[in-house]
């Protein structure tokens, strides 16, 4: 494992909040919650990034299970799931973000100014862009 505070939290050697763990993920609540109830999801296995990680199914099974447990258990209206990668990540090693929700609880969508194609071509030309790299 690497060095850096969500390891430490996985190995047990920092305290955290733990929601829930098991052989492929640990949970634990946000030391700086959106709102009360924010729960991070990491993997066990150090990788930094989405892309990173071999096996993203029990993962994402893990992080199902957590958005429904969010709603449930604090009755939240909903969640927000979300991943940075690399790019305002303040811990380089993944984790899930599952926020609870509420109508008119403040939170307003993405806090990222938003842009449109010039055309419907423009469009294209980046989905095809995004479709070879795959």
């Amino acid at each position: 494992m690497s060095a850096d505070v969500f390891c430490e939290i996985i190995a047990g050697e920092r305290p955290a909040d733990v929601v829930r763990s098991d052989e492929v993920a640990v949970s634990f609540l946000d030391a700086r919650p959106v709102f009360k109830g924010h729960v991070l999801v990491v993997p066990r296995v150090h990788v930094e990034t989405l892309a990173d990680l071999a096996d993203v199914g029990p993962f994402f099974e893990r992080v199902q299970a957590m958005a429904r447990a969010v709603e449930e258990g604090l009755q939240a209206g909903g969640t927000f799931v979300a991943i940075n990668n690399r790019v305002s990540q303040s811990v380089a090693h993944l984790h899930v973000h599952v926020v609870p929700r509420h109508k008119k609880d403040g939170l307003r969508g993405f806090f990222w100014p938003r842009t449109k194609y010039d055309s419907a071509e423009e469009a294209q030309s980046y989905a095809e862009m995004i479709g070879k790299a795959l």
